[in-house]
C-alpha cells in the first residue's frame, strides 16, 4: 500500500515536473535575455564601434559633394548633381517624418507624463509646425539681411567708381564712361542675381545644419546612455547609413554655398562629430541619465519635435522646390525622371530603415 502510494506520488511529481519544465526553460531564457540585455562592458564596445563608424560615415558623406573640384560629375552645374542632392533630400525628408516626429510624439504622450497638456493635445505637432515657421521666417529675414547689405556695399562701391571718373575727365572720358557705364549696370545685375543665390545657399546650408545637429545630439545621447546591446546593435548600422546620407545631403549644400576652405572644414567637421560626441556624453552621464524620466522626455520631445518642424521645411522648400522648380530640372525631362527616382528611392530606403531603428 505504501509503495503504491509512493508510485502513485512519484508520477505525480514527475507530471508536474513535466508540466513545468517548459516554464522553467522559459523562465531561464528570459533572465539570460535580461542578463545580456543589461550588460555594460558588451554596450560600451558597440558603443566605441559605433563612434568609429560614425564619424567615419558622417565624414564621408559630407565630403563627396566637396569633391567638384577633382571629380567634375560632383559639381553643382551637372546633372549627377541633382541627382545625389534628391537622393539625400530624400533622405532628410523621411528622416522628419519617419524617424524624428514619430519618436517625438511618443515621448511627449507618455504615459509618465501628466494628462495635461501633454497626452491631451498633439504637442510634437504643434512645436513642429511651430518650428517650420520659424525656420521659414528666419530663412527669409537673414536673406534679406545679407541681400540688402551686399547691395548697399556694392553701390557705395560702383558710386566710388563714378566719382574717381567723373573727377578726371574730358568729353571723351565722359562718353565713354557712359558707355562702359551701360555695360557695367548690365553686369551689375546679373552679379547681384548671383550673389543674391549665393547668400541664399548660405543660409540654406546654415539652417540645415543646425536641424540637423539637434536631432543628431540627442540621437547620440540616447545611444551612448543605453546598456543594453540588444538595442544597440541594429542603431549602430542604422544611424552609419544615416548619418552618410544625410551627410551628402548638407554637403550639396556647403558645396553650393561656396564657402572658403576654412568654413567649409568646421561646417563638415561639426557635423562630422555630433553623434559621436552625442554618444560620449551619453556614455558620460548613463548612471545618472534615465530616459523615461518626466524631464528627459519632456526635453527629448521638445527639441526632436523642433527638429523635424526644421528639417521637413528644409527637405521641401529649400531643397526640393528649390532644385525641381530650376529652369535646368524644368527642361529636361530624363533629368527630372532621374531626380525623382532618386528622391522616391533615399525616402523610401530611410523609411524602411524604421524596422530596425
Amino acid at each position: 500500500m505504501i509503495n503504491f502510494k509512493q508510485t502513485q506520488l512519484r508520477k505525480f511529481v514527475i507530471c508536474c515536473l513535466l508540466i513545468l519544465l517548459p516554464y522553467l526553460v522559459r523562465a531561464e531564457e528570459y533572465f539570460c535575455e535580461e542578463k545580456e540585455d543589461h550588460n555594460k562592458p558588451l554596450a560600451r564596445k558597440y558603443q566605441a564601434a559605433a563612434i568609429a563608424s560614425i564619424l567615419v560615415a558622417g565624414a564621408i558623406g559630407v565630403c563627396v559633394p566637396l569633391l567638384g573640384k577633382t571629380i567634375k560629375a560632383l559639381r553643382p552645374d551637372k546633372n549627377f548633381f541633382f541627382i545625389i542632392k534628391a537622393f539625400a533630400a530624400g533622405i532628410i525628408l523621411a528622416t522628419g517624418f519617419i524617424h524624428v516626429l514619430p519618436d517625438a510624439t511618443e515621448n511627449l504622450t507618455s504615459t509618465s507624463l501628466h494628462c495635461n497638456p501633454w497626452q491631451n493635445f498633439p504637442m510634437a505637432g504643434l512645436v513642429a509646425m511651430t518650428s517650420a515657421i520659424t525656420t521659414l521666417m528666419i530663412d527669409a529675414f537673414a536673406t534679406s539681411h545679407y541681400t540688402k547689405s551686399h547691395l548697399k556695399s556694392s553701390q557705395r562701391v560702383e558710386g566710388d567708381e563714378e566719382r574717381e571718373t567723373g573727377e578726371s575727365g574730358t568729353h571723351v572720358h565722359v562718353h565713354t564712361h557712359a558707355t562702359h557705364g551701360h555695360a557695367h549696370g548690365s553686369v551689375s545685375l546679373v552679379e547681384n542675381s548671383d550673389s543674391s543665390q549665393l547668400i541664399r545657399h548660405r543660409v540654406v546650408s546654415q539652417v540645415l545644419e543646425l536641424g540637423i545637429v539637434v536631432h543628431s545630439v540627442i540621437i547620440g545621447i540616447s545611444l551612448g546612455a543605453s546598456d543594453s546591446p540588444k538595442t544597440i546593435r541594429p542603431l549602430v548600422a542604422a544611424i552609419t547609413f544615416h548619418q552618410f546620407f544625410e551627410g551628402m545631403g548638407l554637403g550639396g549644400c556647403i558645396a553650393q554655398a561656396q564657402f572658403k576652405t576654412r568654413a567649409v572644414a568646421i561646417m563638415a567637421l561639426f557635423f562630422s562629430l555630433t553623434t559621436p560626441v552625442g554618444i560620449a556624453i551619453g556614455m558620460g552621464i548613463s548612471t545618472r541619465y534615465d530616459e523615461d524620466s518626466s524631464t528627459a522626455l519632456i526635453v527629448q520631445g521638445l527639441l526632436n519635435s523642433a527638429s523635424a518642424g526644421i528639417l521637413i521645411y528644409m527637405a521641401l522648400v529649400d531643397l526640393l522646390a528649390a532644385d525641381f522648380m530650376n529652369p535646368k530640372l524644368q527642361n529636361n525631362g530624363m533629368l527630372q525622371l532621374g531626380a525623382s527616382v532618386s528622391l522616391l528611392l533615399g525616402a523610401g530606403l530611410m523609411s524602411l530603415m524604421a524596422v530596425w531603428a
